[in-house]
């Protein structure tokens, strides 16, 4: 069957094809109106697409180098947080100044779970003499090496931490948690004290 053209006149007696013959020699089927829709728009779509790949590039290096946000859960880290989850926001920037500090809520790459982020609190530093359990009848201490930190779950009846796996390497540190941004938002600040010396070897003895 023979497909016809579709033309339109116009006073001048100058014809306009609307849909082309596919059946003349040398046409071409290719949508005409995405070439002239990318024809006229190209310079906006490049552009767009040049601040999409700055703005992830941004992204990428603010999460890593600045700050970010993380979910954990669970109920290691009872009553401060959550059991059902937290989303807490990381800062990368303080802890290479002044390194982490006794009593920092940090998050880490799990030693147990590889790929699993922890959070826990840092209950010892680089030389410390440290109980492994507290709660212990015979209690046992470990010294912590360099470029370790001991790490702790504020609900020592139900955590996995440097009890059971030890000191933690610092490179698995992500960073340290200064605030809590669900479901209640709230700083998260370092109350713990030191303890006295004398009153640490009284524990000792």
């Amino acid at each position: 069957m023979q497909v016809e053209r579709f033309v339109i006149g116009c006073k001048s007696g100058v014809s306009r094809q609307l849909f082309p013959n596919p059946n003349q020699p040398g046409k071409h089927r290719f949508p005409m109106g995405l070439f002239h829709f990318f024809g006229r728009n190209g310079g906006k779509i490049l552009r767009g697409a040049t601040y999409a790949v700055q703005f992830m590039c941004f992204a990428h290096v603010f999460n890593q180098y600045v700050a970010e946000a993380t979910f954990c859960m669970g109920p290691s880290m009872l009553p401060n947080f959550n059991m059902t989850g937290d989303i807490v926001a990381v800062e990368h920037i303080t802890p290479h100044f002044r390194g982490y500090r006794m009593g920092d809520v940090v998050v880490c790459i799990s030693p147990a779970v590889p790929g699993r982020a922890v959070l826990k609190r840092v209950l010892g530093l680089p030389g410390d003499n440290i109980c492994v359990d507290p709660t212990a009848s015979e209690r046992k201490y470990v010294d912590i090496p360099e470029g370790h930190v001991w790490l702790s779950g504020d609900n020592l009846s139900n955590s996995t931490d440097s009890r059971y796996y030890g000191p933690v390497p610092m490179g698995l540190i992500r960073g340290r948690v200064f605030a809590r941004l669900w479901p209640e938002c709230r700083l998260v600040q370092n109350a713990l004290l030191p303890v006295p010396f004398d009153e640490y070897t009284k524990q000792r003895s």
